[in-house]
């Protein structure tokens, strides 16, 4: 049987990791400044992360969700806290899309509406509806495309405006901060009209902090930055540093009734242990304080290339913590490239010319100056091979 031939895959094969390092078979070390797609928050191979699971595997691994499962409630617990979100509750699943598709689900149970209002460029996942309010007809089958979904722009009350007045909509679904469109943020003043908007016309508010959440941006919500509350916020990816769990955030507005929600997976034992650890790190280690430094290092530390480099080499600079786009032109989008076959640093794109950063929160400032050494000079590998 051979695997299902989707993924483009770089003929690297990484064996060994440790904080923001990587290892491949060959033992060529690796500068880790991606996360595997923004998952690895406290870094890899952290020991409390590691103790955790094993002692985990050591006395129960799995059992269904018709059992007691005490590490739950004190996940339950630990989340609210370190999110301030401890009046809601929670709802674990196993994936970002997951939790997209039970926030959307309870919000038409909650409103009896179907139509659901999303942000252009806008990704939320891959299942059925996490697919249909992601902005990508290319990934969307002809299954996936008749449920009731418009898009409005980002940052364009107005165009909110108009569409929730109408009384149709069940939901608006936005990312705290754009990660796959590129990195683009809502506007706080944005943000806080359509708080206001959505109260007022009865839709229910959803963040998705899948991939800007868990203290990437220097808050544990991106969306926080603008001083407002979701009725639910769905998360997933940095929650288990590379265990796979999701999690929705539900306002206590919402009543919980017998059979509304089901997983089989979702909340075991593991995935818990690996949760609660990563928040232990988080807190312990002050990691969401080292996001908004480093990253406003980086950010500052950028535009300084940016200026050396001159025009017609870097667009535009986006992002805030350990959440940034570099958006190159056309020409020096093979910088990324560059940076991972001659400098072994791992970086994410979007959009093909969207080099995007999103290391492990304990990036330090020796490995952040290694990244921008071998950025800038991957720049000018680039302008010698246009020369030619």
């Amino acid at each position: 049987m051979d695997l299902f031939d989707v993924y483009k895959i770089w003929q690297i094969e990484p064996v060994k990791a440790q904080g923001c390092r990587l290892w491949d078979t060959s033992g060529k070390e690796y500068l880790d400044m991606y996360g595997g797609h923004a998952v690895i928050s406290v870094g890899h191979g952290h020991s409390h992360y590691k103790e955790m699971l094993k002692s985990q595997l050591d006395s129960i691994s799995f059992y269904s969700n018709s059992v007691v499962n005490s590490l739950q409630v004190r996940l339950a617990n630990a989340l609210g806290k370190i999110s301030e979100y401890d009046s809601s509750s929670l709802f674990l699943s196993s994936s970002g899309a997951e939790a997209n598709e039970n926030a959307l689900k309870l919000a038409s149970f909650h409103t009896g509406k179907s139509r659901v209002l999303a942000f252009r460029k806008a990704f939320h996942g891959r299942t059925s509806g996490a697919v249909s309010v992601t902005d990508n007809p290319v990934i969307s089958s002809p299954f996936n495309s008749h449920h009731k979904v418009d898009f409005a722009a980002l940052n364009d009350t107005e165009d909110v405006k108009r569409r929730l007045s109408s009384g149709d909509y069940s939901s608006v679904i936005i990312e705290g901060l754009q990660g796959v469109a590129g990195i683009y943020e809502p506007e706080k003043d944005f943000l806080k009209e359509l708080r206001r908007l959505t109260k007022k016309y009865g839709v229910v508010l959803i963040v998705d902090e899948v991939q800007s959440g868990c203290g990437r941006t220097g808050k544990y919500f991106a969306h926080q930055f603008a001083g407002i509350k979701a009725d639910m916020v769905t998360m997933a990816k940095g929650i288990g540093n590379g265990f796979p769990i999701g999690a929705t955030i539900i306002s206590p507005d919402f009543n919980p009734e017998k059979g509304m929600l089901g997983t089989t997976f979702g909340g075991n034992h593991l995935a818990c242990a690996a949760a609660l650890a990563v928040i232990d790190i988080i807190r312990d280690e002050q990691l969401m304080a080292n996001a908004s430094k480093m990253g406003d290092y980086l950010i500052c530390a950028l535009h300084k290339i940016e200026q050396r480099v001159g025009e017609g080499v870097i667009s535009q600079i986006r992002g805030r913590g350990l959440m940034i786009g570099i958006e190159m032109s056309n020409e020096y989008a093979p910088v990324r490239d560059v940076l991972l076959r001659d400098f072994s640093i791992f970086t994410g794109v979007a959009k093909g010319n969207v080099i995007r950063l999103l290391p492990p929160l304990s990036l330090s400032v020796d490995e952040a100056e290694l990244f921008l050494t071998a950025f800038e000079s991957a720049i000018v590998k680039q302008g010698e091979i246009l020369k030619k």
